[in-house]
């Protein structure tokens, strides 16, 4: 009889031996204190020339103001950060803050990225004549107050609030004559800038109309709305409150230079808007040389109107609605390249030539956008074919399209020999108010909001020149 032996038992056994030495060998060598993780990473100061700056290390974003005149294009920051930590940039290097610059702290195996953003303070902080407040866009360094009919401009005393260490001239409470702009110089240290100041009053400045759904001003209820409407009538005492229902009823519009209808209310237009009375009147308005501003939904109006050949308005128009929408990382802005010149986009605070955000990153928003979405959809291939089939001229897209032919959220639209114009916004980071998410929780403010206000009052002052 054959006596067969079980060699592969004998091997396979052999193999789970060697396979618990292995285990029992690794057990021996793993040092636990190499992967180190129970540290801390947070900076605990952060100073610029002795000036402290705000942590915020839940969002691990830091925020310093230095002084007006302050160079910030070489600065070395002083911070302190854990025993044992590094960090990059590191520390004692001479650092570029014109644009928000990212500091990474590592310790151990963990690491931590702050947003640092530097700014100076501005030079003045008010200007003030008969207790009327002026708007100051300190980028484009333009003062502007409309003050009351009948005012005379010749005699008038603005003043001044200014910041530390700063002097201006003409002086505050010099008696000054505003008939024309004036430049104020202001000087520190180390920095001297010239400011404009317009003042005109109502009869010398155009006749803006905010045109709504509600009946009265102070029945509208869309908080977008109301935050646009709100600014638009301080800005402009002269302005006035337009409803669809007064243009149904005959109200006149011929001595109207600008009509505004921001609408965010909802994706579809409302039904009183096509009244037929209405689009005859608007028609007639602006075959008579008046200006149109349309902002966000509002846009889908050049179909109704005739601006724009018939299906050729804006072909993707979303946006979310309470309780939706939410709160987004990522800052929202516009690519203008091209068009950097153009009277609307002037003064804008900007983090590339031709580039500006409107939204902050960290802020709620609903995105309300009625767009052309160029490549894919409504045959137009890129801005040269919108151009060629919407006869308008397309101004800004999003801030990654430098060729302005993926969308077109920025456009204008000659009347021809009308010497009529009408301005489109149909981007959603056109965001007036920052409406609190769906838990209750109040946004943050957006710190871009002046980008919305400049744009705004260059698209109508554009409109009300032309």
């Amino acid at each position: 009889m054959k006596i067969i032996q079980y060699k592969p038992v004998r091997s396979i056994v052999g193999l789970l031996f060697l396979a618990i030495g292995l285990l029992w060998s690794c057990e021996d060598t793993f040092d636990e204190d190499a992967f180190i993780t129970d540290v801390s990473v947070d900076i605990q100061s952060f100073s610029i020339q002795g000036v402290a700056a705000e942590i915020d290390n839940r969002q691990s974003k830091i925020s310093l103001i230095l002084p007006y005149g302050t160079n910030i294009k070489t600065l070395t920051p002083d911070f302190i950060f854990p025993e044992g930590a590094s960090s990059m940039p590191e520390k004692g290097v001479s650092v570029d803050f014109t644009n928000s610059v990212q500091y990474q702290i590592m310790n151990g195996n963990i690491y931590k990225k702050y947003n640092v953003e530097v700014k100076t303070e501005r030079p003045f902080t008010s200007f003030i004549i008969n207790d009327l407040v002026a708007t100051i866009n300190h980028n484009s360094k333009i003062i502007s107050l409309v003050m009351p009919e009948g005012t005379d401009l010749t005699a008038l005393k603005p003043h001044i609030q200014l910041t530390e260490g700063v002097s201006i001239s003409p002086q505050s409470g010099s008696e000054i004559d505003f008939t024309n702009p004036v430049t104020f110089k202001v000087s520190s240290a180390n920095l001297s800038e010239d400011y404009t100041a317009l003042v005109s009053t109502p009869s010398s400045g155009p006749v803006i109309a905010f045109l709504g759904v509600a009946t009265t001003a102070n029945k509208i209820t869309n908080l977008d709305e109301l935050t646009a409407s709100q600014w638009l009538f301080e800005t402009y005492p002269g302005a006035q409150y337009l409803s669809f229902t007064d243009i149904v009823n005959g109200a006149s519009l011929e001595d109207i230079d600008v009509i505004w209808w921001h609408y965010d209310e909802a994706q579809n237009l409302p039904p009183i808007a096509t009244n037929s009375a209405v689009v005859s009147a608007l028609k007639t308005y602006r075959s008579d040389g008046g200006n149109l501003f349309l902002t966000t939904f509002a846009s889908q109006y050049l179909d109704v109107l005739g601006v724009v050949p018939a299906g050729k308005g804006p072909n993707n128009v979303f946006g979310d609605f309470l309780p939706n929408g939410g709160i987004d990382g990522n800052s929202w802005g516009m690519s203008f390249v091209g068009h950097e010149n153009h009277p609307i986009f002037l003064g804008l605070e900007t983090y590339q030539p031709g580039k500006a955000n409107l939204l902050e990153g960290g802020t709620f928003r609903l995105n309300h956008t009625a767009w052309w979405f160029l490549p894919e959809w409504g045959g137009y291939g890129d801005g040269a074919g919108w151009r060629d089939q919407t006869g308008g001229n397309n101004l800004a897209s999003e801030a990654w399209d430098d060729g302005l032919n993926g969308r077109v959220t920025i456009a204008e639209f000659s009347g021809g020999s009308a010497k009529s114009n009408v301005v489109v916004i149909s981007m959603g980071a056109y965001d007036w108010f920052n409406e609190n998410d769906a838990s209750g929780n109040p946004s943050r403010p957006n710190r871009f909001i002046d980008n919305i206000k400049t744009l705004t009052a260059n698209t109508i002052k554009y409109l009300a020149d032309n």
